[in-house]
């Protein structure tokens, strides 16, 4: 759905050039996907690691909070991306991802029905890297899907652990609130999207589902935090949970 919308954005983007300027344009970005894909698939150097976080950084600027857009915290999430995508043992585990993600839920005073679960975790990343294979497959690709960033097993799924870019993008997943709840449905339903998408589909019958997700509980509780607390305080929260996403030895 993000793929689709990306590349609406990009066309409404490009609009107001002329055709030859909007096709410069989208060709760079192409290129600036394809180049990350790369990077992240062939990290043999904590200058590679840095090069693919300076191609993130650049490919996601709205996403990534300011208060990890600095350049100490991104080097360190450069270091650990080196890490995790060279050593098994250094995967950032769903369980870690979860606690630290339900510590911010409470803290800024979000409903429990924002929590995750590692289960829930682990179906947000195995419908992702499902899309990217498909999108990069059928020359769709998009900054949304970029299938090397994924931590993969020797059976072609999702690892039990993520690589540490692919962490923050579970973390922007679950702030959006609707993969999470989409994620969970499956789950209840013993649903994975990768096992399902290998399945025959009888002809004739396409689903197609309208409207849009649920309305997010955490932006309400995200601005009443900052208006009681302040931008520094909220700041120091992301920067505290950085740490403990990412810690240091």
């Amino acid at each position: 759905m993000r793929s689709t919308l990306m590349v609406f954005c990009l066309a409404c983007t490009f609009a107001g050039f002329g055709q030859s300027d909007a096709q410069t344009e989208y060709a760079k970005y192409k290129q600036a996907v394809i180049q990350a894909n790369d990077l992240a698939g062939h990290l043999h150097s904590e200058a590679d690691a840095i090069a693919y976080v300076s191609e993130i950084a650049f490919l996601f600027p709205k996403e990534l909070d300011p208060a990890w857009a600095n350049s100490g915290i991104l080097h360190r999430l450069a270091y650990a991306e080196y890490e995790s995508a060279n050593n098994v043992a250094k995967l950032i585990p769903e369980q870690q991802v979860a606690n630290v993600w339900n510590q911010y839920v409470r803290e800024i005073g979000a409903p429990t029905e924002a929590m995750a679960t590692p289960a829930e975790i682990h179906n947000i990343r195995d419908f992702r890297l499902m899309g990217a294979q498909a999108a990069w497959t059928a020359d769709r690709a998009t900054r949304w899907s970029l299938p090397n960033m994924y931590a993969v097993g020797s059976d072609g799924r999702v690892a039990g652990g993520c690589r540490a870019v692919e962490a923050l993008l579970v973390i922007y997943d679950l702030n959006g609130f609707s993969p999470l709840t989409s994620a969970r449905e499956r789950v209840s339903k013993g649903i994975v999207p990768s096992e399902e998408a290998k399945k025959p589909k009888p002809s004739g019958t396409i689903k197609i589902r309208i409207g849009g997700g649920p309305l997010n509980p955490l932006d309400t509780a995200r601005r009443d935090y900052v208006k009681v607390h302040g931008s520094r305080v909220y700041d120091r929260l992301l920067t505290r949970l950085f740490d403990e996403l990412f810690p240091t030895e």
